[in-house]
């Protein structure tokens, strides 16, 4: 005969009912996602993205452009232009490094800076960043803010000026390590189209698949959520820092449907796994038009003692000839132009062999 005990979780219609499982269970938790994008930001973005995609398709730069371009600088066409987005939350400590590297071709980039609204950028801005900075919003890591982040920059880019025919998206980390011209030539060197079609520039982004640790990343925001949009033999990983062609900025700027899978938030047991911004573009671009990129990337970054998700960062004492030859080299066609990450107090030393090294091949 089973006991009675006192709870108040037993039910009362009977002494001797057993208790109701329901309630002896612990209450469910759900698991608890990471901050989500605030909707006011979101609703700003779209707004921008718009207009950055109607100027695109009309070829223009945009008429007044929005309060976004309101401040930047305009040029009629001319030469295909390098668009540089410097994606920073501290000084650009190496502007008088990048100074060296845009001397003499003013008429074939433009600079545009999204800093962090919470960093205190303490060092004045040289010539090419002055006036530079777009408004920008909150990023974080492990966060659909930094994809975020890089759509402001190509949407203030291609409203600014419809001569912007490369993105090159960079960090405050980020050094040159080939002279303009270089860099120049690798971006314009395309190889020739084939029979009745039109040469296109093509993008430097590195998609990858079949990573270790994919499965984990591509169920950061819990089982099955990226479907039906992307399935996971479609979701791909690559390095954040990208060179875009036009008409692949305009389709990142223009994506409504995949990004409302990818701005969803990680769950914060998965934090650890949640990089989106190294997963959006190269999924994005690879279900695209996976023939229009080079599925390389052109900025160097040494990950052989990497800590909490970070690359190595190279200190004073490592800064050599030596170490800029062999940053440069690659298993691609093409040799790499940028590296990362390094620490601040690195620019004595790299503007010490700039001339002689960096910026001579």
């Amino acid at each position: 005969m089973l006991s009675t005990y006192s709870s108040p979780f037993v039910l009362s219609s009977s002494c001797c009912s057993p208790p109701h499982p329901f309630l002896l269970a612990p209450a469910y938790s759900p698991p608890r996602p990471l901050p989500a994008i605030p909707d006011p930001d979101e609703i700003d973005d779209l707004a921008l993205f718009r207009r950055a995609t109607l100027a695109a398709d009309a070829g223009s730069g945009g008429g007044d452009g929005g309060a976004v371009a309101a401040s930047l600088r305009r040029r009629p066409a001319a030469q295909p232009k390098v668009a540089f987005l410097f994606l920073t939350n501290s000084d650009l400590s190496f502007a008088p490094l990048w100074e060296r590297f845009f001397r003499g071709h003013e008429r074939l980039f433009n600079v545009y800076v999204h800093a962090d609204p919470s960093s205190r950028l303490l060092l004045a801005p040289t010539p090419s960043f002055r006036r530079r900075f777009i408004p920008a919003k909150a990023t974080q890591r492990a966060s659909p803010t930094l994809i975020s982040a890089a759509r402001r920059l190509l949407a203030a880019a291609l409203l600014d000026d419809p001569a912007n025919a490369f993105f090159a998206l960079v960090s405050q980390h980020c050094v040159p390590l080939r002279p303009f011209p270089s860099l120049y030539r690798a971006l314009l060197s395309d190889p020739p189209a084939a029979a009745g079609r039109r040469r296109h520039h093509r993008s430097f982004i590195e998609i990858l698949s079949g990573e270790p640790g994919l499965w984990d990343r591509y169920v950061a925001r819990g089982d099955a959520v990226m479907l039906p949009e992307v399935p996971f033999h479609r979701f791909r990983v690559g390095s954040q820092f990208f060179v875009l062609a036009r008409r692949h900025a305009v389709l990142v700027v223009r994506d409504r449907r995949l990004w409302k899978k990818f701005r969803l938030p990680c769950l914060r047991s998965m934090k650890d796994s949640c990089y989106p911004e190294e997963h959006y573009f190269p999924t994005l671009l690879d279900m695209q038009d996976p023939q229009g990129c080079t599925r390389y990337t052109l900025t160097r970054v040494n990950w052989t003692d990497s800590v909490g998700g970070h690359p190595h960062t190279y200190r004073p004492w490592e800064i050599s000839g030596d170490l800029i030859h062999e940053l440069r080299r690659s298993n691609s066609t093409y040799s790499y132009m940028f590296a990362r990450k390094f620490s601040p107090d690195c620019l004595d030393p790299l503007l010490a062999i700039a001339d002689s090294v960096i910026f001579r091949d």
